[in-house]
């Protein structure tokens, strides 16, 4: 039997992006629909449901993407609100790239420091990037600093992370300048910066001038990038005493995880990855990557 899996997009155009990850991962078919909303996907998702029979429910999967993230969690939130008893298939969310992105970024900085009690800032922290490694990082035992350019706004998200993980530390902050951003960062171990695209928010130079800094990562792929110091391809790199990793230099984690994800929606009819599931997808990639690097001597 084939799998199959039924890609849901709220763009117009369903993204040829995760039609070509999924189609690498080993998915059968692909069957794509663009313009997915709450309120238009239960039909598509009942017919994911009932056209095998529960013993042969594993063979399809949902996928929702779409560059607007909120807009993919409530399709997500209706999906399972869809399914009952056996009759569900497994599901995946990653509008964006925002989980597996997010995921990638914080087991990059988990190689070079411990991140329970650690101290981070993240940057653009109120994107739909930057929540999800707020997210995970607080979820780690990590100090977050959230920054946004509304203070407002950052309280919000710091709030809606506390609903879930009560004991997570957050303080939210706000920042409309490179000079009030290295303030913010000051003494901070890890710097993560997950701002829209053409938005830098520091000049090139200004990690000499944070204390304490070991790790900064840079997720804008688009230039400007968000931190001058770091290349694109940057992973691992030093500049300035500080490990540097750019957008390409967390894509390699990031695309085996997208992968690995889409693989393992076949394997049950009841998988769900959102942002928790693939971080700890994430996790298990990155240890088997250690230990193949160790076994041929790197």
């Amino acid at each position: 039997m084939q799998s199959i899996l039924i890609q849901l997009d709220t763009d117009e155009h369903p993204s040829s992006f995760d039609q070509v990850v999924a189609v690498d991962a080993g998915a059968d078919r692909i069957f794509s629909y663009g313009g997915i909303s709450e309120d238009n996907v239960e039909g598509l998702v009942h017919g994911a449901m009932f056209t095998r029979g529960p013993s042969d429910l594993h063979n399809t999967a949902i996928f929702v993407g779409g560059s607007q993230v909120d807009s993919g969690e409530r399709v997500m939130q209706r999906i399972q609100q869809t399914y009952f008893g056996p009759m569900r298939v497994s599901v995946m969310m990653d509008s964006n790239g925002s989980n597996t992105t997010a995921a990638a970024a914080v087991v990059a900085a988990s190689h070079h420091a411990s991140l329970r009690n650690s101290q981070a800032i993240v940057l653009g922290g109120t994107g739909p990037v930057g929540q999800r490694v707020a997210r995970i990082l607080a979820s780690e035992g990590c100090q977050v600093r959230l920054v946004s350019r509304s203070l407002e706004r950052a309280t919000a998200v710091c709030d809606s992370i506390l609903e879930d993980s009560p004991d997570a530390q957050l303080e939210p902050a706000a920042a409309s300048d490179a000079n009030l951003c290295i303030e913010l960062a000051d003494g901070c171990d890890l710097m993560f910066a997950a701002g829209a695209a053409g938005v830098t928010f520091l000049p090139e130079g200004s990690l000499a001038n944070i204390n304490g800094l070991q790790v900064a990562i840079d997720l804008n792929a688009v230039p400007p990038v968000g931190l001058g110091n770091i290349a694109v391809t940057d992973n691992g790199q030093e500049h300035a005493g500080v490990l540097c990793y750019g957008a390409l230099g967390v894509g390699g984690t990031k695309m085996k995880v997208h992968k690995r994800a889409i693989q393992q929606l076949f394997e049950s009819n009841d998988c769900v990855f959102d942002t928790a599931e693939i971080y700890q997808l994430a996790q298990e990639v990155a240890a088997e990557s250690v230990k193949a690097n160790r076994q041929v001597g790197f």
